[in-house]
């Protein structure tokens, strides 16, 4: 039943979500007006707004003038329900699932947003580093020590590889957002965090431009959003980032032997 119950809230907060990844970017406040069509601006009815359900009452149409509703949103949904199940599952009702709950939250947001329009906003990122530096601070998480040179390991990493890479190329492939987002993760998983997620964040990212490549026929130069990549290995990392790094470590070790 506390799964379930925190399925269902989660899913609540994937729709204030989809709310925040659509308004944020333009300048809107999250909070008035009320949810309503962005084509014909009538609100949502109550039981239209219903997380998930709503989508699949209304088939994916406006009520009103028929619009489609993104596949996004019961996705967003969905995703954030699931997640805030495992936090649940995996540290209890504790403030370790609170914390975790907020920044899996703000990594969704910023994927979203990412994705629609390749911008990763300062105003989440740059809070979510101080968030992550006091909660630490406060014993949540890893040590403040820890927390700090993660801010400072994910943010010189990629400010680093964008400047070589701009050196090298004359072009920019690394935008400042990817760089602070780094920095926000660093400050709730600490440097060994980090590290996980730009692995894995690396090789994804990796993979799916070399499908989009061959199997699109897209330029080498097209511009994939790093953010969701990121956020993905962040979200691995906060599972299973100890067991990844432990398994690497015997797997280093027996390699040596």
């Amino acid at each position: 039943m506390e799964i379930a119950f925190a399925f269902a809230f989660g899913a609540v907060v994937g729709s204030f979500l989809n709310v925040c990844i659509w308004r944020v970017p333009i300048g809107k406040s999250i909070v008035y007006p009320g949810s309503h069509c962005p084509r014909c601006g009538n609100p949502v009815r109550a039981r239209d707004n219903i997380p998930i359900l709503g989508y699949l009452l209304l088939r994916g149409r406006c009520r009103d003038c028929g619009a489609a509703i993104g596949i996004r949103y019961p996705i967003v949904e969905i995703l954030t329900g699931v997640l805030v199940a495992l936090l649940l599952y995996r540290f209890g009702l504790s403030w370790e699932f609170a914390v975790n709950a907020v920044f899996v939250a703000a990594l969704i947001t910023i994927s979203g947003i990412d994705l629609d329009h390749q911008i990763i906003p300062d105003v989440i990122s740059l809070p979510g580093i101080v968030v992550g530096l006091l909660v630490s601070l406060a014993g949540v998480g890893p040590s403040i020590l820890d927390s700090a040179i993660g801010v400072l390991l994910g943010g010189g990493l990629l400010y680093g590889v964008a400047v070589g890479y701009q050196a090298l190329t004359g072009r920019e492939g690394m935008g400042g957002g990817d760089i602070k987002l780094l920095a926000m993760i660093g400050a709730f998983l600490g440097w060994r965090g980090v590290l996980v997620t730009l692995i894995l964040g690396s090789l994804s990212g990796a993979v799916v431009g070399i499908v989009m490549i061959l199997g699109r026929g897209a330029d080498t130069r097209v511009a994939i959003p790093f953010g969701p990549f990121l956020a993905a290995g962040a979200i691995a990392a906060l599972f299973c980032g100890d067991a990844l790094i432990n398994w690497y470590l015997d797997l280093a070790f027996s390699m040596s032997v």
